[in-house]
């Protein structure tokens, strides 16, 4: 595994770049996410803000509150409609990456469930990944680096 990888939306105005490995990867199971995604959850990295960068392209942004409390910052394509970004506002020194706008999203493998509290009854969750109500923060749990 490379240490940069890249990724974008269907349509291709916008794309990114990211030069470091995540520093984790979940799936968030919370309302806000559900309704970015239109499905159950959202399967997601989080990189440092200095390591990403778009090229070409500027999603357009719209702004609610997660079930965590915070505002997130959810860029998207205006052109195809495709989630590409967030930026979480706890965690203004990091991006949150939808792993399906990933160029080669084969080798996501999400850590957590998050915001289970929000699941929907017909959503499967993986048995083996640990489950969160709400944030791991509120169980003071680590998320260690995510392996490629």
């Amino acid at each position: 595994m490379t240490d940069t990888f890249r990724g974008g939306c269907a349509c291709g105005a916008i794309q990114y770049e990211c030069t470091t490995e995540p520093v984790f990867s979940f799936n968030c199971h919370c309302r806000a996410c559900q309704r970015f995604t239109g499905s159950a959850f959202i399967s997601g990295i989080a990189v440092p803000a200095t390591a990403f960068k778009l090229m070409p392209g500027e999603p357009k942004y719209y702004t609610t509150r997660g079930d965590s409390g915070g505002e997130i910052g959810r860029g998207f394509c205006a052109n195809c409609g495709s989630p590409v970004v967030a930026r979480p506002t706890r965690m203004p020194d990091m991006i949150a990456i939808p792993a399906a706008s990933l160029e080669d999203p084969s080798w996501h493998k999400p850590a957590v469930d998050v915001f289970t509290a929000s699941a929907q009854p017909w959503d499967y969750m993986n048995p083996n990944l640990p489950k969160f109500l709400h944030g791991p923060e509120s169980a003071n749990v680590n998320i260690e680096r995510s392996q490629k």
